[in-house]
């Protein structure tokens, strides 16, 4: 028995050794099949390792699949995002959930001053259970009590791994000392290890105790919650039990929820992933058409081989070699030649990844800006193992079938080496051509839509001009702007100072930035209350005067903000179009009054304010999207409590319109912002022309990626196409030079190349052509201002594929001119 597995893998062996000797004796064949290989085996790898980085590997916290994570189902489909009432709420069902814990998406910027350089860092407030539920490790001390997440509580913060590095040194002596956090004092409890995973986009440098009051009405959304289900409990029964708490919380607070709002959780993974999962899964499908493309080439050039080779096979057959060992043989080549193929793809895959991570937009989740996730390891190499066994069989298989079915008797009988076609093998080429190109075809069209879609965005106009315009970040954190008056006060200073720079045309100050989202505030317009109680106005954006001068939006009726409309003033509101044309389709939006935030909590109740302008619309929240309704206040207006909670749960932006290049002016205005505020940093420093380009990043990637693709699929059709008539023209040598010799001229000869390499492209062009109908559809949650059925794709994208196949069969139907008939008759 051991001698018989000696024996075959031996066999084995010896057929690995010819193989190689085979590649080496075929350099051109060798050369195409890898190249195509590589590509394709290269392109997976590449997407492979971004997919298993954030859809396949498990979360890294304890049990992370009872994990729950809270949202609101509406009509218009999940919303996520909680306040301090509907946490308050979760933590009320105590027989589904254990360990429920806010903590904050976004976070805010803070300013860590005394000892070293003052300088923001990132922190976010969580509660007491967020590190038990999340598994946080602890080297250095210690997490939150109960007693210090309630309001009041002692102001301790826990720090990060990289922190602690970077600014203490690493000194253990740090816990139990204070560092001064937005200019108030906080005691150093705790340090987490440097591997925690916080899932969130900008990791914290810094954790603060939330200390949600239980008896809260604050009803602003603008952190998550999670929780552990308890054992035994379900994802379905604790959506069940949470709709009767919807029920509950809607007669506590009517004015929040809708009729058919409800409460719900999922695993915590589907709340991560569940934005970029189809855009990941529609990549994959791309990438597997060019590996597809890929095995159809090679197989087709192992059948154009295999032709050359059936006297070989049939002096195999004829000295005692069964079928079997025969197409063992084909098959071990084939893989071999697959596993070659796949160590150079993998080598192309590893720059694709850094690639990949070079264009990452920053919004895909569990991969963290620098791509630390992403990167060479067992299983991506186990993967590319598999993939190339896997395709080394898949293209090898027709071809091993055909080759060995050779006639023993009638081949041994061919005077010649190369013998002639067999029609079944014409048939299969054929049908392998004509499928490469109709998925290249597909592949070529899905990056043309996607690309009309980048263009489309580029021509839409944003409602601004981001042109001489530069912006950056400050964080007011701390009770020394917890005020409206001091800080309406600061920013009066702080924007004279701007302008009085050099270059400076314009200064203003923001909460946030046009295309990077708007604060949700309900609103009711004074003697139109709806019957559900208020109109959902979508937005809400406190600016100072100077605003719309910086940003040059037109105030298209009555007049925008000055330096008069302050605390001491009438409240006055500036809406725009998109909520004029919405709730004022009769009457004028100037003779009304508005009330913002009711329902929302003390923090917004303030008095009507008094319409006294309307804006042209700004694309606030993308421009792939319509702009929402909303409402401008004037910060030096704001009440007390908005102003507090802006101050916790965010940063002011500063923009200033310049002369000259943004760029230029960074150091003066920096250095007027911090004698303003009496030092305090700055951060986040960009133009509004890199904010344009970043609002669409996420498109661009996948534009960027289906290009890629399609450039891939071209060539490997392209790659096909003439690898097969170039084999086809060496094959046909004493066929050519027969018809050379009974006088077909060289035209002759050189067009009945090209049109049968045309007509194959042709086939392949219609089926293509129709399976994008279909297949297109699936990337139309990813196109703008374009249709799936775009004309113009569809018109340009054949002419294009064509006329590289019509280089790639030119070019082999003019070497089949140059064959000497003379030659050509006695090579056989």
């Amino acid at each position: 028995m051991r001698s018989s597995y000696a024996m075959f893998f031996e066999t084995i062996r010896q057929d690995i050794v010819y193989a190689l000797r085979a590649m080496r004796r075929n350099p051109a064949f060798t050369a195409t099949a890898l190249a195509a290989l590589a590509i394709g085996i290269g392109a997976n790898s590449a997407i492979f390792s971004v997919i298993d980085a954030v859809l396949l590997k498990p979360l890294v916290y304890p049990d992370p699949d009872h994990i729950a994570y809270f949202f609101v189902t509406t009509p218009a489909g999940p919303s996520y995002g909680a306040s301090a009432t509907k946490f308050n709420e979760l933590r009320k069902q105590t027989s589904i959930f254990q360990d429920v814990s806010a903590y904050e998406f976004n976070g805010a910027q803070l300013n860590v001053t005394g000892g070293a350089l003052p300088e923001q860092i990132h922190g976010i407030r969580v509660s007491e259970a967020y590190f038990r539920l999340f598994g946080a490790p602890v080297i250095q001390g210690r997490t939150f009590t109960g007693d210090e997440d309630r309001p009041n509580g002692d102001r301790v913060v826990v720090i990060s791994y990289g922190l602690w590095q970077r600014r203490f040194g690493g000194d253990p002596g740090q816990i139990g000392q204070t560092i001064s956090l937005g200019g108030a004092a906080w005691t150093v409890i705790g340090v987490l290890g440097p591997k925690f995973d916080t899932g969130l986009d900008t990791p914290p440098d810094v954790w603060l105790p939330f200390q949600i009051d239980p008896a809260s009405n604050d009803n602003a959304q603008y952190f998550n919650i999670a929780a552990r289900l308890k054992p035994n409990v379900t994802f379905a029964q604790a959506t069940a039990r949470l709709q009767r708490a919807s029920l509950e919380f809607r007669e506590r607070f009517p004015n929040i929820m809708g009729p058919r709002d409800s409460f719900a959780v999922q695993p915590l993974y589907e709340g991560i992933v569940s934005d970029v999962r189809p855009s990941l899964l529609v990549l994959a499908g791309a990438v597997s058409f060019v590996l597809l493309i890929a095995c159809a080439n090679v197989a087709n050039l192992l059948l154009v081989r295999a032709s050359g080779r059936k006297r070989e096979m049939a002096i195999r057959a004829a000295v005692g070699a069964s079928r079997g060992r025969i197409m063992r043989q084909l098959l071990i080549e084939s893989v071999v030649l697959s596993i070659a193929g796949g160590g150079l793809g993998l080598t192309a895959g590893l720059l694709g990844v850094r690639t990949l991570l070079a264009i990452n937009p920053g919004d895909i989740p569990r991969i963290s800006a620098a791509g630390a996730t992403v990167h060479v390891d067992w299983r991506l190499l186990a993967f590319t193992a598999a993939l190339s066994l896997f395709t080394g069989i898949l293209f090898g298989l027709v071809p091993a079938l055909e080759g060995s079915r050779s006639d023993i008797t009638t081949t041994l009988k061919e005077s010649g080496g190369r013998s002639g076609y067999s029609r079944r093998q014409s048939r299969t080429r054929a049908v392998l051509v004509v499928g490469e190109v109709a998925l290249a075809i597909v592949l070529v069209l899905s990056a043309a839509l996607l690309i009309r879609s980048f263009f489309a965005l580029r021509a839409v106009n944003p409602g601004f001009d981001p042109h001489n315009v530069i912006t950056m970040r400050m964080s007011l954190a701390g009770s020394r702007f917890q005020k409206t008056p001091e800080l309406a006060l600061l920013i009066r200073s702080a924007v004279h100072r701007m302008e009085a720079i050099p270059g400076v045309s314009r200064a203003a100050v923001s909460y946030s930035l046009p295309l990077e989202g708007i604060y949700g505030v309900p609103f009711n317009i004074l003697g139109r209350t709806p019957a559900s109680g208020q109109y959902d106005g979508r937005g809400w954006m406190g600016v100072s005067p100077g605003y719309f001068d910086v940003f040059r939006i037109p105030i298209l009726r009555g007049r925008g903000f000055n330096e008069r409309d302050d605390a001491a003033e009438a409240p006055v509101a500036i809406i725009n179009q998109a909520m004029s044309r919405k709730f004022w389709t009769h009457g004028d939006p100037l003779a009304d009054r508005v009330l913002l935030g009711r329902g929302y909590g003390p923090e917004f109740a303030e008095p009507p304010r008094q319409i006294i302008g309307i804006a042209a619309d700004v694309h606030d929240t993308g421009l792939n999207r319509d702009p929402v309704p909303a409402v401008y206040v004037p910060l030096a207006q704001i009440t007390d409590g908005i102003t507090a909670l802006a101050s916790r749960a965010g940063s002011l932006a500063w923009v200033a319109r310049t002369k000259v290049e943004p760029h230029s002016l960074r150091s003066p205005i920096e250095a007027e912002l911090q004698k303003a505020t009496g030092g305090l940093p700055v951060a986040h420093v960009r133009s509004m022309d890199e904010v344009l380009v970043q609002s669409t990043a996420r498109a661009d990637f996948n534009m960027s990626l289906l290009a890629t693709f399609g450039c891939s699929a071209l060539l490997l059709a392209a790659i096909g196409i003439y690898g097969l008539m170039a084999y086809s023209v060496r094959q046909r040598t004493q066929e050519l030079g027969i018809r050379m010799a009974l006088g077909a001229s060289a035209r002759h000869v050189r067009n009945m190349i090209v049109l049968q390499g045309m007509r194959l492209t042709a086939c392949g062009i219609a089926l293509g052509m129709i399976s994008s109908l279909g297949l297109t559809r699936l990337i139309a949650g990813f196109l703008f201002g374009v249709r799936t059925s775009d004309p113009v794709a569809f018109a340009l994208v054949p002419v294009l594929l064509g006329s590289v196949a019509l280089f790639a069969v030119w070019l082999p139907a003019q070497r089949a001119t140059r064959v000497d008939p003379v030659d050509a008759l006695r090579s056989e």
